[in-house]
C-alpha cells in the first residue's frame, strides 16, 4: 500500500494504520503514511490491485463519490478488524501474507524503472560518442565529383567478388615494391653526401685511421659515391616505371568494369529515369549561347577550352589524344582547320560521336565511320566559309563520349599564320587573329597554347598573341609537342628545360607540358601513339637527367590537369554569370513591358508561324472566287490584250476590201494564222496574270484586316517566289487552241439577242478606237482656238505644219469620200505643193502618217454609222437577202470574237479552279517549308526591333534555366 501511495503522490509519512473506507480493511505500514489522494489518480488503481489480493468482502461501502475522496488520519478512521473469509486461515495470516505479495510487486515496479533509466542514458552517452567520432573524420564531400554519379547508384549492383578477383593479388603487388630499407639507406647516404659538399666538411667524423688513409683510396670512395647515386637514379626511374605500368593496368582493367556496368545500365538493368550528364547540361548552354547576339553588355564569359597554336604545330593531334580517336581531317601543310569546332568530351560506355544538329552515332572503333566523320567534318567546315574567304568564325559543334574521357569542353580554332599564300583571302590571317581573341578575351577561358618543339622557338606567332591575352598567365597552360624530334635536333637539350620551365619564352602559365604524339604518320592509331610516348619518355635523358619531371609528360597527365583547372574555373564562375544573365532578363523584360504592353512575346520561329497560317488561308481564299467573277476578269483582260491585234491585223484589212466575199475570206485566213500562233499563248498569259493579280489582291484585302505590318515583306517574298516557280500546264494549250479555233469558225448567229450583243460589242470596240485615234490627232495638231484663247497655249512649229497638213488633207477626204487607206505618190506631191503655195515646208513622210490617222478617224466613223444601220439587219441576216446596205459582215466578225473570248474565258476558268490554284497552293507551301529552314531568311524578311527583343529574350530565358539546372546538378556532385 506504501508503494501505492507511492505512485499516486502527495504521500505524508506519519506513524498509525491506515483503513480502506472501501472495504473496511486495516493496511499496515512501516512507517505510516497520512495523505490525501484524488480519485482521478489513486481509485481504479488502488481498488483494482486492493480487491485482487483481499478478495470479495461484504462489507457495505460507502457511495463512491464519498469513498474516493480522500484518506484520512486513524483517529477519523474506524479501527474495526475485518473478518477474514472463511477457510483463510486467520487474520493473522491473511495480513502477513497481503504484506509480502505488495513488497514483492513494488521491488519489481522499482527494477522496471531502473533498466529504463539505464537504457536512455547509455543511448545518450552512444549517440553522443558517435558524433565525437564522426566530427574527428576529414570531409571528404568535395572529392564527390571525382566519382560519376552512375557508380553511386549502381554500388550496389556490383558483385564485389568478381571485382576482388580482378585486382592484381597481394603477391604481384608485393613484389612490384621496392625494398624500403634500401632506399632509406640511398636516401640517408645521399642526404649526409650533399650536407658534405654544401658544408665542405667530411659526411663522417674523421678517425685517426681515415686521416691516414691515402689520396687514392678517397679517389675511389668519390667514384663509387656517384656510381651509387647513378644506380639510385635508375632504381626511382625503374620503380616508377613499375608503378606507372601497374596503375595503367588497373585503369585498364577499371575501364573495362565500368564499360561493362555502363551498357549494363544503358539495358535497363536499374530501370532509372535518364539524366543528362553535367557536361552535356554545360555543352548546351554554350551552344546556346554561341548563336546569341548579346545586348545591354551581356557576354559569354562561361568557360571553356581554347585550343590556339601555329598552323601544324600538333593542335588538332593533342585534341585527338585527349579524345581518344583520329576525329579530324588531316594534311600535310596544308590549313585543315577552317572555323572554330567545339567537341564536348565526356564519359560513356561505347566511344562514339555525334554532331548537335543530327541524330547520326559514329562509332569510333570502326575505321569507316571514323573515315565518314573526318569527311563530314571537313564538308561542314568548307560549307560554313563563304565565297572568297579562307576561314569562317561559324562554330561545329561535336560531342565525343567513351570510357575513360575526362570531362570538358575544349574549341580548336585555326592555327595561326604568319604569311599569307596563294589560294587564301587576303584577310585569312586578320580574320584567325580575330577569332583566336574573341575566344581568349573571355576572362575564365582557359587558353591551351600548342608549340611546336621541332622548330626554333622564335619561330612561334602564338606564344606573343597569349601573353598579350594573358599576360599574368593565370589561366593558361603550355604544351610542347613533338618532344621525340626536339630531343635529336637540338644540340642543347637544357633548352627544352628553359621552355617547360617558362625561361625562354615571355609569357607566363599554370602548367607547363611536354607531349608526342606519333611519329608524322596520318595512319597511326590511338593505341600505338600511346605507346611510342610511353617508351620515348622512358627511355628518354630528358626525364632520366631531370629536365622534365613525370607529372608534366604525356598527353594523360595533360588531360588531367585540364579537365581539373577546367572544372575549377567552373565552379568559380559560373554562378557569377548566372547571375549576369539574370540582370539582363529583367532588363530585355522590362523594356518590353514599357514598349509593347499588349502583345506576346513571340520570336521569329513563332511569327514566322503566324504569317505562314494567314498566307495558307489567303491562298486557300482563292478557291472561294465565284466562276462568274473569274470569267468576267478573264474576258475582260484577254479582250484588252487581243484587241489591238484584232483591230489593225485583221478587222481593218478585211473591211477595206470592196465586197463580202473578200471581207471574210481575209478573215478567215487572219484569224486562222492568229489562233495557231499566237492567241493560245496570249490567253495563257492572261490566265496566269489574272491569277497573281487575285492573289495579291486578296493578300492585300487581308493586310486591311488588323493585320501585323511585320509580316509585309515575308508575304511580298512568299508572293513573288511562288509566281516564279508556277508553271502553267503546256498541256492545256493544245486543247484550247482547238476550242479557239472551233469557236471562231461558226459563223451562225441563232437570236436577235446574239445579234444586239453582237453590235454593241462592235459600237463600244469601235468609238474606244475613235476616240484613242482623236487624241492622237489632237496631240499632233496642237491645241485649237478655243484652247489658245482660254488656256494660253500655243502650238509647237511642228505642230503648226501638222495643222497645216491636216486641213489639206481633211479637204482631200470631203472630195474623195470613198477614198483608200493609201495616198497615191501625186497626191502626196499635191499636197505638197499647196502647203509650199501657203508658205509651209512639209516632208512627204510627214503627209502619209498624217493620212494615216485621218483616214483611220474617218473609216471609223464611217464604221460606226453602217453599225447603226445593221441594228435592224437581223432579219436580212437571217432569211440570207443580200442588200449592200446592210451586208454585216463586220458584226458576224464582232460575234465570232466575242463568242470566243466567253469560251476561252470558261475554258481557263476550269483550269484555273481545277488545277492552278491548288498547284499554286502547292508552290505556297513548299516556298514556306523552304523558308522555315533557312535562318537567314527569315532574318531577313521578319525585323525589327520588336521581333529583335522577344528572340533575345528568349535566349536569356533559356539560357539562365540551363545554367540554373547545371548548377543544381553541380552542387548535388560536390
Amino acid at each position: 500500500m506504501t508503494f501505492l501511495c507511492h505512485l499516486a503522490g502527495n504521500m505524508l509519512r506519519v506513524g498509525g494504520k491506515v483503513t480502506c473506507r472501501a472495504c473496511r480493511n486495516v493496511v499496515p505500514t512501516r512507517t505510516g503514511v497520512k495523505f490525501r489522494i484524488p480519485l482521478q489518480k489513486l481509485h481504479p488503481l488502488y481498488r483494482a490491485i486492493h480487491h485482487r489480493y483481499y478478495g470479495n468482502t461484504n462489507t457495505q461501502r460507502p457511495p463512491h463519490r464519498t469513498a474516493a475522496r480522500y484518506f484520512t488520519s486513524m483517529s477519523r478512521l474506524p479501527m474495526r478488524p475485518p473478518k477474514p473469509p472463511p477457510g483463510s486461515g486467520g487474520r493473522g495470516y491473511q495480513q502477513k501474507r497481503n504484506f509480502w505479495v505488495a513488497r514483492l510487486a513494488a521491488r519489481l515496479l522499482k527494477l522496471r524503472y531502473i533498466l529504463l533509466g539505464s537504457a536512455v542514458g547509455g543511448g545518450y552517452t552512444a549517440k553522443k560518442t558517435y558524433d565525437e567520432w564522426k566530427d574527428m573524420l576529414p570531409d571528404l564531400s568535395e572529392y564527390n565529383w571525382v566519382i560519376p554519379d552512375f557508380v553511386w547508384e549502381l554500388s550496389e549492383q556490383i558483385d564485389l567478388d568478381k571485382f576482388a578477383k580482378a585486382l592484381p593479388e597481394m603477391e604481384e603487388i608485393a613484389k612490384l615494391l621496392p625494398d624500403f630499407d634500401k632506399i632509406g639507406e640511398n636516401f640517408t647516404f645521399i642526404k649526409s653526401l650533399l650536407s658534405s659538399e654544401t658544408s665542405g666538411e667530411p659526411p663522417l667524423k674523421a678517425t685517426d685511421a681515415s686521416t691516414a688513409a691515402s689520396q687514392d683510396d678517397k679517389q675511389y670512395k668519390k667514384s663509387s659515391d656517384k656510381e651509387k647515386i647513378d644506380q639510385l637514379q635508375e632504381d626511382l626511374l625503374r620503380t616508377q616505371l613499375k608503378y606507372q605500368r601497374m596503375l595503367e593496368r588497373l585503369e585498364k582493367e577499371n575501364k573495362e568494369l565500368r564499360k561493362v556496368v555502363l551498357q549494363k545500365d544503358d539495358k535497363g538493368i536499374h530501370q532509372r529515369k535518364v539524366k543528362k550528364s553535367l557536361i552535356d547540361l554545360y555543352s548546351e548552354v554554350l551552344d546556346i549561347l554561341s548563336d546569341y547576339d548579346a545586348n545591354y553588355n551581356t557576354q559569354d564569359h562561361l568557360p571553356r577550352v581554347v585550343v590556339v597554336g601555329d598552323q601544324s604545330a600538333g593542335k588538332t593531334s593533342v585534341l585527338e589524344m585527349i579524345a581518344q580517336a583520329r576525329i579530324f581531317p588531316r594534311g600535310s601543310g596544308e590549313m585543315m582547320t577552317r572555323s572554330p569546332v567545339k567537341v564536348t568530351l565526356s564519359e560513356g560506355p561505347h566511344h562514339v560521336a555525334l554532331f548537335k544538329d543530327s541524330g547520326r552515332e559514329f562509332d569510333l572503333t570502326k575505321e569507316e565511320d571514323l573515315a565518314a566523320l573526318r569527311h563530314e567534318i571537313e564538308l561542314r567546315m568548307r560549307k560554313s566559309v563563304k565565297e572568297g574567304q579562307t576561314v569562317s568564325c561559324e562554330t561545329i559543334s561535336l560531342s565525343v563520349k567513351g570510357p575513360g574521357i575526362q570531362r570538358m569542353v575544349l574549341v580548336d580554332l585555326p592555327g595561326v599564320i604568319s604569311t599569307v599564300t596563294s589560294g587564301m583571302a587576303s584577310d585569312t590571317k586578320e580574320t584567325i587573329f580575330s577569332i583566336s581573341k574573341a575566344y581568349m578575351q573571355n576572362p575564365n577561358a582557359i587558353i591551351l597554347c600548342i608549340q611546336d618543339g621541332s622548330v626554333d622557338a622564335e619561330r612561334s606567332i602564338v606564344t606573343d598573341l597569349v601573353s598579350q591575352m594573358d599576360p599574368h598567365g593565370k589561366r593558361t597552360i603550355f604544351v610542347l609537342t613533338k618532344v621525340d624530334l626536339a630531343e635529336k635536333n637540338l644540340a642543347s637539350p637544357s633548352r627544352i628545360q628553359q621552355i617547360v620551365e617558362g625561361k625562354l619564352f615571355p609569357m607566363k602559365a599554370l602548367g607547363y607540358f611536354a607531349v608526342v604524339t606519333g611519329k608524322g604518320s596520318s595512319g597511326e592509331s590511338i593505341d600505338s601513339i600511346k605507346d611510342y610516348e610511353e617508351d620515348f619518355f622512358q627511355n628518354s635523358r630528358l626525364l632520366r637527367d631531370g629536365m622534365l619531371k613525370a607529372h608534366q609528360v604525356t598527353t594523360k597527365n595533360l588531360s588531367l590537369a585540364v579537365s581539373d583547372c577546367f572544372w575549377k574555373m567552373v565552379r568559380e564562375s559560373v554562378e557569377q554569370q548566372a547571375d549576369v544573365f539574370k540582370a539582363s532578363r529583367f532588363n530585355l523584360e522590362t523594356e518590353w513591358k514599357n514598349n509593347y504592353p499588349r502583345l506576346r512575346e513571340l520570336d521569329r520561329n513563332e511569327l514566322y508561324e503566324k504569317a505562314k497560317n494567314e498566307i495558307l488561308d489567303e491562298v486557300i481564299n482563292l478557291s472561294q472566287v465565284t466562276p462568274q467573277h473569274w470569267e468576267a476578269i478573264l474576258q475582260k483582260k484577254l479582250w484588252e490584250r487581243v484587241s489591238t491585234h484584232v483591230i489593225e491585223n485583221i478587222y481593218l484589212p478585211a473591211a477595206q476590201t470592196m465586197d463580202s466575199g473578200t471581207f471574210n475570206t481575209t478573215v478567215d485566213i487572219k484569224l486562222k494564222q492568229w489562233t495557231d500562233k499566237q492567241l493560245p499563248h496570249k490567253a495563257l498569259e492572261v490566265a496566269w496574270e489574272t491569277l497573281q493579280e487575285e492573289f495579291a489582291r486578296f493578300m492585300a484585302e487581308y493586310k486591311g484586316k488588323d493585320q501585323d505590318d511585320i509580316f509585309d515583306k515575308l508575304k511580298e517574298a512568299v508572293k513573288d517566289e511562288s509566281i516564279k516557280r508556277h508553271k502553267w500546264n503546256e498541256r492545256a494549250m493544245d486543247s484550247l487552241r482547238v476550242i479557239q479555233h472551233n469557236a471562231l469558225e461558226d459563223r451562225s448567229i441563232t437570236d436577235k439577242p446574239q445579234w444586239d450583243a453582237a453590235i454593241q460589242f462592235m459600237e463600244q470596240t469601235l468609238q474606244s478606237r475613235l476616240k484613242d485615234t482623236e487624241a492622237v490627232i489632237k496631240d499632233m495638231v496642237g491645241p485649237d482656238w478655243k484652247e489658245r484663247w482660254m488656256n494660253w497655249k500655243n502650238r509647237t512649229p511642228d505642230q503648226h505644219i501638222r495643222n497645216e497638213t491636216r486641213t489639206e488633207l481633211e479637204r482631200l477626204l470631203k472630195l474623195h469620200d470613198e477614198h483608200t487607206a493609201y495616198l497615191a505618190n501625186d497626191e502626196v506631191t499635191t499636197v505638197r505643193k499647196n502647203l509650199e503655195g501657203r508658205g509651209v515646208e512639209v516632208d512627204p513622210v510627214l503627209i502619209k502618217d498624217t493620212w494615216h490617222q485621218l483616214y483611220r478617224r474617218h473609216f471609223l466613223q464611217k464604221a460606226l454609222a453602217h453599225c447603226n444601220l445593221c441594228k435592224r439587219g437581223f432579219y436580212y441576216y437571217q432569211r440570207h437577202f443580200v442588200d449592200s446596205e446592210l451586208e454585216c459582215n463586220d458584226v458576224v466578225l464582232f460575234w465570232r470574237i466575242q463568242r470566243m473570248l466567253v469560251i476561252t474565258a470558261n475554258t481557263l476558268r476550269q483550269q484555273l479552279t481545277n488545277t492552278e490554284v491548288r498547284r499554286l497552293e502547292k508552290n505556297v507551301k513548299e516556298v514556306l517549308e523552304d523558308f522555315g529552314e533557312d535562318m537567314e531568311k527569315k532574318s531577313q524578311l521578319i525585323t525589327g526591333r520588336r521581333v529583335q527583343l522577344a528572340e533575345d529574350l528568349k535566349k536569356v530565358r533559356e539560357i539562365q534555366e540551363k545554367l540554373e539546372a547545371f548548377i543544381e546538378a553541380l552542387h548535388k556532385e560536390k
